[in-house]
């Protein structure tokens, strides 16, 4: 039991050295903070929280793996080296698709609900 917690413990300690040390991360949660709020705001059906929640976890976990990805190179070499820059720009790219999927998804949620409020206005 005690190897479990002290996993959970190391699981959450990197949570929180991530968060404090990278921006793009803090950056993500702000993002998922406001999608969680227009999902609120906006009454989004079951299905449509599965797919948010689905979209918020995979880009946060697509940011943290590329940041320990990130640290694993930095920690073999300080050296510009055409490996470890590959390594380092495939992982920031997988983010970048994440969060360019997670984003439509966000679109494909969130647009026709903002516009039939807007329109709602208009129309009152």
């Amino acid at each position: 039991m005690k190897k479990q917690i002290n996993s959970f413990r190391y699981a959450l300690n990197g949570l929180r050295c991530a968060f404090k040390s990278e921006a793009h991360l803090r950056f993500h949660c702000c993002i998922a903070i406001l999608v969680i709020l227009c999902g609120f705001l906006f009454h989004i059906s079951f299905m449509e929280w599965i797919a948010c929640i689905l979209c918020i976890g995979s880009v946060i976990t697509a940011e943290l793996i590329n940041t320990a990805i990130e640290s694993t190179i930095d920690l073999y070499t300080q050296e510009q080296h055409p490996l470890a820059k590959k390594a380092k720009d495939v992982a920031a790219g997988a983010v970048l698709v994440c969060a360019i999927t997670a984003a439509v998804i966000g679109l494909m949620i969130f647009l026709p609900k903002a516009l039939d409020f807007l329109l709602s206005l208009f129309a009152a």
